[in-house]
């Protein structure tokens, strides 16, 4: 598993307009390739009257599946640049389809290509970026008098929960960063005079708006 990656926070459609013509970016959080190719099916099906619908996607923790398709617009003025702005901005598991209904003014490849990359990067900064970091949940066992202690201190650290259990005692469900592991419990056990008990559960990834 990787440490992070970076992704569109959820999907959604922007648009724009270029010379008349508009632009209908969808983006849409994907995990294979099929569902990639799932997504930009149901676009084309619901805009077959455009002119174009033109894709990408990045899929795999190391983006080991590109696809771009100008879907009948000059070659290299639509799918590649439009691929281009999802690996610049590092972004994985993503599909983009592009829409394209003409409004009459032709705008050459150097526009087109201008076009295409512009619908693509404002409808990822319209819906945001999302950054998931692998971390470890550590269950805190504690009893009850404890809690406010260690919430204090969870929220001072800016510390991320993911669950707070009561029975017949109290158990935070908290989300370290692997190499702060260590210093977490060190800590944990000094504030509590080593009263407390921990559990290490799942890694998950955590995921925060970067932009």
């Amino acid at each position: 598993m990787i440490d992070h990656y970076l992704t569109i926070q959820k999907d959604g459609i922007v648009e724009t307009e270029v010379k008349k013509s508009r632009f209908i970016c969808s983006l849409k959080r994907v995990s294979t390739e099929n569902e990639a190719k799932e997504f930009i099916q149901s676009v084309k099906k619901e805009h077959w009257k455009a002119t174009h619908n033109c894709s990408a996607f990045v899929i795999g923790e190391k983006s080991e599946i590109k696809r771009s398709s100008d879907d009948g617009e000059p070659s290299g003025t639509a799918g590649i640049p439009m691929l281009e702005v999802l690996v610049k901005k590092n972004l994985v598991n993503i599909a983009v389809v592009v829409t394209r209904y003409f409004g009459g003014i032709k705008l050459g490849a150097g526009g087109l290509i201008r076009a295409y990359s512009h619908a693509v990067s404002h409808g990822i900064d319209s819906i945001g970026i999302v950054k998931g970091k692998l971390q470890q949940e550590i269950a805190v066992a504690i009893t009850y008098p404890q809690l406010g202690k260690l919430q204090n201190y969870i929220e001072n650290k800016q510390i991320v929960t993911k669950d707070t259990l009561f029975t017949d005692e109290v158990v935070v469900i908290c989300l370290i960063d692997e190499e702060e592991i260590e210093a977490f419990e060190k800590n944990i056990t000094e504030l509590l005079n080593g009263q407390v008990n921990f559990a290490h559960g799942n890694k998950i990834y955590h995921e925060v708006l970067v932009s």
